[in-house]
This record gives C-alpha cells, structure tokens and sequence, in this order.
C-alpha cells in the first residue's frame, strides 16, 4: 500500500514545474543557436557541395553514436543520484563543446567534440524523467506539453538568433550558446531543485546502462510492444530532417544562415502554439492513441510536401499545415512515460533516447548519402527531396504499425490511455 505524499511535498513538486521550463528553454536556445551555422561551418573545410554533405553526415554520426551508448548511461546515473547532477554533467559538456567548436581549426577536432558532447549530454531524457517525477499520471500530457512549448519557444528564439549571428561571423553562435550553456550550469547549481527523492532511487547497474539492453527493456514495458519500432522509425525520419534541413534548403531555394534560422523559428511558433496552447483541447477531444495516429499520418504528408517543394514559401506553408504532427510526438511518449514506474523514469527516458540516439547514428549516413546523390541537380529540382520521401516512407510504416499496436491492445491499462505527454517534433 502506498503512503499518500504530505501536501507540501506536493506543493514543492508542483513549485519545480517552472524551474525545469527554465532550465530546458536556455538549453533548447543554446542548441537552436548552433542549428542554422554548423553546416555551414563544416562547409569553411571542404571544397564542394557533395564534400560539405558527407562531412557533415560525418559530424552528426560522431554525435550520435556518442550519443547512443551515453544516454542510458546517464539515465541509470540520474536515477542512482538524482535528476539536478546529471542534468549540470550535460551543461557542462554543452559550454566546452561549444566553445571548442568555435574554436576548431580542423574536421577533426569538430568531430572529436561532437563526440564529447554526444557522450555527455543527456539533458533532454533527464528533463523528460525529471517532468515525470513530479507528475502524476492524469498530468504528465498536459506537463509534457508544457516542456515542449520550452522547446519550442527555444526555437523560435535559438534559430532565428543563430541565423543572425551566423551572418555576421560563423563562429559566433557557438560563443553565445557556450555562454548559455554556463548560464544553465549555474542556475541549474543554484536554483533548480532535485526532483527525485532518495526513497525513489535505485543503484546503478551497467547491465541495465548497456544501451541494447536499455532497449530491451523499453520493449518489455507493458503496453508498449510495437511503439518501439514507432519510436524508432519516426525517430529516423525526424533525424533525417534534422541532418538535411540546412543542406537541403542550400541546394533547393540557395537558403543560408538567416533564411534557414528563420524557418526554424516558424517550427519553433508552431511546436510553442500546439503544445503550449492546443495540447490540452485536443487531448479533450482525441485520446491519446487517436492523436498519436493524426499526428504521425500528418508528418508523413508534410515530408512529401517538404520534398516536393519548388518554391521556399511552401516549406513555411507545410510547417503550419504540419499542427497534428507537432502533437504526435506527445502522445507517444505520455504511453511510454506512464509504463514506468516511478523508480526507472531515467532509465525509460534514457531508453528512448538511446533508442533516438541509435536513429542519429544512422541518419547521417543515410539522410547526407541522399542528397549528396542529387547535389548535381539544378536548384528547385523536385528530385532533390529525395531524403524526405525516404522519411515519408519512414513514417508511413510507423502509421501502420501504431494502428496495428493500438488495435491488439484495446485493453491497455488505463493509466497508459489515460492523457499523454510530449516532446517537440521540429526540423
């Protein structure tokens, strides 16, 4: 039987919520920042277009493969030691990473710190354990919602402001996000309370922290089953945007810095509009699963759009159209979240993010390797959008198996159907 919490521990917990939107808001703007330019960086160390591409699929790769064997590393960690330590670990590595990065007078050394911030930054699943630690699970949809309007607003404010910078000097972006970083690391240190109580922890184990079987366990959770694969499918289509966006602009409408931080900053409204504001009415209205199923059937119509686009305008049109996907994402990962039990939210979160990690491995290979082949293409060729029918393919099986899963498991608890919570879906 389980002992009611006082209600001041409740009070405290329900005090933490604006703390950790904070604490991710400066870090979704300190990444965002970097997001328009670090192609374009690359760039200033090769000699063609198709040497830029597969390059940066080189960069990215270093991060995620990182990436993939840390987070469910520092997941187990946060679970053993609390959320706050491991979240100021990501901090720290962001700042030097970002400051490196400004710093590199060669490949190399960018792909050596991508490897360094990819291992040591989990800030993303620790937030999202950190949500579901002072959630109950009737509130964690509209909370996760609320954590993915902070991504978004930091996408409104990180891309636009990168661009910007970008324009003025490449390297200056990775100067100001290295100085956010800091800025985070210390709040984090001085104001942002720990969110998990000791009573709640449980020791570390590598086996559990080994990635593969971090997955394993995702895949065991009862009620998840299938979403495993939804998760990682979608996941590769979304990495596969994120690793082309910048490049696939250049080629198609000769976007640089700003107009590409700009149409990051119409993701970053919309992702702040739907889960900020509309989450909850659609919640309302729809049950979890039925808006994780519009959600993922919407994402797959937008990659067709983004790929078939001959005019810039039309990626600003597609982004707006694309409101149900921006909500998806939620309602996935509010079924997965209340799956869990209170003790392994960090190592869930740090699942799902290995399970994405393991999906940015693969998109720099896969996603670059695309566009490379049609980077000889005159601009606005409606074959250079070959990455994103890839990532409509992508989506579409992850549509059939969501439906499927969700037909075999009517009588999924209810906590589990109940309301969900989210994270952004953005390029």
């Amino acid at each position: 039987m389980t002992t009611p919490e006082p209600a001041s521990a409740g009070k405290s917990r329900e005090a933490a919520m604006p703390f950790i939107m904070l604490t991710v808001l400066i870090d979704m703007v300190a990444i965002g920042l970097i997001i328009p330019v670090l192609p374009h960086l690359v760039g200033t160390f090769t000699t063609s277009a198709t040497d830029k591409t597969l390059w940066f699929g080189v960069v990215a790769f270093a991060f995620g493969i990182a990436n993939f064997f840390g987070s469910p590393v520092l997941g187990g960690l946060s679970d053993r030691f609390g959320r706050r330590p491991v979240l100021l670990i990501g901090f720290s590595g962001l700042a030097l990473s970002f400051f490196v990065t400004a710093m590199a007078s060669a490949l190399w050394m960018l792909i050596v710190v991508r490897l360094f911030s990819g291992a040591m930054q989990a800030n993303i699943a620790v937030a999202n354990a950190y949500v579901a630690d002072i959630s109950p699970p009737e509130q964690r949809a509209k909370r996760f919602g609320m954590l993915g309007a902070m991504f978004g607003i930091g996408f409104i404010l990180g891309p636009a402001v990168g661009g910007l910078l970008g324009g003025i000097d490449l390297h200056l972006p990775f100067y100001v996000a290295g100085v956010l970083a800091l800025v985070n690391c210390v709040y984090g240190a001085l104001v942002l309370p720990e969110s998990l109580p000791v009573d709640r922890r449980r020791p570390f184990e590598w086996k559990r922290a080994n990635p593969v079987s971090a997955l394993a366990g995702l895949a065991q959770l009862q009620g998840i089953g299938l979403l495993v694969g939804v998760i990682g499918l979608s996941g590769l289509a979304q990495f596969t945007l994120h690793m082309t966006w910048v490049l696939y602009t250049d080629l198609k409408f000769g976007w640089g810095p700003q107009e590409t931080g700009w149409s990051l900053f119409a993701v970053g409204v919309m992702s702040a509009l739907v889960q900020g504001l509309l989450l909850g009415r659609l919640l309302k209205r729809f049950s979890p699963r039925r808006l994780a199923v519009m959600g993922l059937i919407s994402s797959t119509l937008a990659f067709l759009a983004w790929g078939a686009a001959s005019e810039g305008w039309m990626m600003y049109a597609v982004i707006v159209a694309n409101l149900l996907g921006f909500a998806g994402t939620a309602a996935i990962q509010s079924i997965v979240s209340n799956a869990a039990d209170a003790k392994t939210q960090g190592q869930t979160m740090g699942a799902v993010a290995g399970l994405n990690s393991l999906m940015a491995v693969i998109a720099p290979i896969v996603g670059p390797a695309l566009l490379a082949m049609v980077s000889h293409l005159p601009r606005g060729d409606w074959r250079i959008g070959a990455p994103y029918y890839f990532c409509a393919v992508l989506q579409g099986l992850a549509t059939v198996l969501a439906i499927y899963h969700f037909r075999t498991h009517r009588a999924a608890p209810a906590a589990a159907t109940a309301q969900p919570e989210t994270t952004p879906a953005a390029p």
